[in-house]
């Protein structure tokens, strides 16, 4: 299967969504409410849409998942629209969605956050691969980098630079004997994500889920999906670690989720140090607002997915926890 979704984005370059419904059932990481998420099958030029039911209202609303509806990205990725509806922890379906080259999918909620799963996007490119993809008449539009964009702030900083291809170099450094200063660097496509970067899980520190646990966050987090590191620097999941560097591979999910809101694929190298959804969007929102800095290539009807200068400032709650 991963060899035919390759096939379909590489030599043909036609957009794609899935072949069938997927249905997932778990809790938000955040509320820890329960939701029941499905992907549906959908008509090209559509793109992602997150189709939300308010649990309280009963009210559907469509969120579109690119750049112009971005929200909070202080402790997670949150989409909003103007009527104050919005989604959050969107990151980890947007990162297999995107790696996977699955331009056009309906993504129905019953909750306002998508289900953590383990923490990671293990799960979603599990049913990715389940049920397949089908190519699409219309062909895929890309965003080629033309010159460097970067975004400093404080000691982090990120960049996109002109690559032939898509790359990601994402290198972290935190205070901590676990974890220190990592860094990975590969070109970016479905088998690369699926087999180096898919199954690396949220991480965090037991002294800041306390806390959080104790305001009313973190509601859904536990040793099940996400690696957590106690006030000693151990980490105090069972089982370990997935890989050896989890938690930069982790970050660089997360990028690859946060850069997916550019709606289409983008041709360029993505670099980060000490970064997070906060940098992944300005660096992204940075580039889409300089037309100069990026061009289309492909299909010119793609185009209408991606809103340049059409950036919304939302009011979607800054609902998720600290976990990195």
């Amino acid at each position: 299967m991963i060899k035919a979704i390759m096939m379909g984005l590489n030599v043909l370059g036609h957009q794609t969504t899935l072949r069938d419904r997927i249905e997932f059932r778990g809790v938000g990481v955040h509320s820890g409410n329960p939701v029941t998420m499905s992907l549906l099958p959908a008509d090209a030029d559509m793109g992602v849409v997150f189709s939300v039911t308010d649990p309280e209202t009963g009210v559907c609303s469509d969120i579109p998942g690119n750049v112009s509806s971005l929200g909070a990205t202080d402790l997670c990725t949150v989409l909003g629209n103007p009527s104050g509806a919005f989604v959050a922890t969107v990151e980890h379906l947007m990162a297999a969605l995107h790696a996977y080259g699955v331009d056009n999918v309906i993504v129905e909620l019953d909750a306002r956050e998508v289900p953590v799963m383990d923490g990671s996007s293990q799960v979603f490119v599990e049913a990715i691969d389940s049920v397949g993809l089908i190519s699409l008449a219309a062909t895929r539009c890309y965003i080629r980098v033309k010159k460097v964009v970067r975004v400093d702030m404080g000691t982090s900083w990120g960049e996109f630079v002109p690559y032939d291809g898509t790359r990601f170099e994402v290198e972290i450094d935190f205070d901590c004997a676990s974890i220190g200063r990592q860094k990975y660097t590969s070109d970016m496509n479905a088998d690369i994500f699926r087999k180096e970067i898919s199954r690396a899980r949220t991480f965090g520190f037991m002294k800041d889920v306390e806390r959080l646990w104790a305001a009313g966050y973190a509601l859904g987090s536990s040793l099940e999906n996400s690696v957590v590191i106690d006030a000693d620097d151990k980490i105090i999941n069972l089982e370990g670690l997935r890989y050896k560097d989890e938690f930069v591979r982790h970050k660089t999910l997360d990028a690859v989720g946060d850069l997916a809101l550019a709606g289409t694929q983008f041709l360029g190298c993505f670099r980060s140090y000490r970064g997070g959804h906060k940098l992944n969007s300005m660096v992204l929102q940075k580039l889409m607002s300089d037309r100069d800095a990026f061009e289309f290539v492909g299909s010119p009807i793609s185009k209408a997915r991606v809103h340049h200068g059409e950036l919304v400032a939302m009011n979607a709650p800054a609902y998720a926890a600290n976990l990195v």
